[in-house]
């Protein structure tokens, strides 16, 4: 990204995902793995994007997100539960300020249910 503005497009990870949610036995899980953290020690699990962020996975496509704290199944689950499963696997010691940030934006606490 220059100046704010998008130099490229996406690669093949929204191809890798629905391939696996389409697997020809029915079975395939769409799973992506990833660091709870950068190397700076930022979560890699935020409440919102960064400005001029560039999405390539929507929502829909996310069924599992895998963490060293854990896995979150995201498949057909509402806001609330979503932010829920994936304070549980962020770093434990960014998981209050998620959960904070989760209630301002939701106005309720994320839940399981």
């Amino acid at each position: 990204m220059t100046d704010g503005h998008l130099n490229s497009g996406f690669g093949g990870q929204v191809d890798f995902l629905r391939g696996a949610a389409l697997g020809m036995d029915g079975k395939g899980k769409p799973i992506l793995a990833m660091a709870s953290t950068t190397k700076r020690g930022e979560s890699k699990i935020s409440p919102t994007l960064k400005q001029g962020a560039g999405i390539v996975t929507t929502r829909a496509h996310a069924h599992y997100i895998v963490t060293e704290y854990g896995i979150a199944y995201l498949f057909g689950k509402n806001i609330r539960q979503r932010a829920h499963a994936l304070i549980n696997i962020a770093h434990p010691a960014h998981r209050q300020s998620l959960e904070k940030a989760a209630f301002e934006r939701l106005k309720c606490m994320p839940s399981a249910d």
